[in-house]
């Protein structure tokens, strides 16, 4: 009997030692991850207060969609190029990596331009001719949980991004679809610890999307560092109450300060540092 797993590259079988890789000089795998900032990039004022107030904190990777994803086609759609425009100008003033959702492979070379790593989100994780189209370019991918997708699923899904030559994959739980309706999914933390133990890429998790209530994401992302995440993707905005998309799951600006204290002692407990704890090292352009 073949008991081969369907998914080979991304597999421990395949390589036992734990993917890093390095990100504008953080090591990704190694260092955990913070990455926060607004669900959708709105204005000028919005993303450079956000990227500042990052920055002052030590953050080094702002999240913002530009082209956003919605169930509605009346929602909010985002500011595309411009935003992406408002999103690399905030970034470069305050020295901080761009992550931002990528839809379809037509807009690969205009996000490649703006963005340091390209997002594939919920909806997105089984858009095959994408994962195959990204597979063949040299940027960090963030490989998002499909809502409704198996672990095993998940694993294939960067197969196909690993198949075709990019290495540089982040895995992402952001929870799943179930019957509950008091959180706006169900945060799945065993298969973070699963997915460690059967791939050595790295695996972060959105607290945000998971539970969709702003009051639960510090707890949440201090027990997905403790289940061995890799690190966290969180949605912090300057005005929730205003946001144009998902405010009620945003932290306030002083609500996400305070959350880091308890992440970095249940980093220590793993031996682990954020990268907000690391000194800088200036990125040769």
């Amino acid at each position: 009997m073949d008991n081969r797993k369907p998914y080979q590259l991304v597999s421990r079988e395949w390589k036992s030692e734990n993917t890093v890789f390095d990100i504008n000089g953080v090591k990704v795998g190694e260092s955990l991850l913070m990455i926060a900032g607004p669900c959708a990039v709105e204005n000028e004022e919005q993303i450079f207060t956000i990227s500042e107030f990052l920055s002052k904190l030590g953050v080094r990777f702002l999240r913002g969609g530009a082209y956003k994803p919605r169930t509605s086609p009346y929602s909010f759609q985002g500011l595309k190029t411009e935003g992406l425009v408002m999103m690399r100008n905030a970034a470069d003033k305050y020295g901080l990596s761009v992550v931002t959702e990528i839809m379809s492979a037509d807009k690969i070379d205009e996000l490649c331009e703006y963005a340091d790593v390209l997002q594939v989100g919920t909806r997105n994780m089984q858009n095959y001719p994408l994962l195959r189209s990204l597979s063949k370019i040299d940027k960090p991918i963030l490989l998002k949980r499909g809502m409704s997708s198996t672990v095993e699923e998940w694993l294939l899904a960067a197969e196909y991004l690993l198949s075709g030559g990019n290495h540089k994959i982040i895995l992402c739980e952001r929870g799943i679809r179930t019957f509950e309706t008091a959180t706006r999914n169900t945060l799945d933390l065993s298969a973070v610890a699963l997915v460690k133990a059967l791939s050595h890429l790295p695996v972060i998790v959105d607290p945000s999307q998971a539970t969709g209530v702003r009051d639960l994401v510090p707890s949440m992302s201090v027990a997905a560092i403790a289940a061995g995440a890799d690190g966290i993707i969180v949605e912090v905005h300057n005005q929730p109450e205003e946001a144009l998309s998902d405010g009620d799951q945003s932290l306030y600006l002083d609500q996400f300060e305070k959350m880091l204290p308890p992440l970095r002692k249940a980093g220590a407990i793993h031996q682990r540092t954020f990268d907000f704890d690391l000194p800088r090292v200036p990125v040769e352009a």
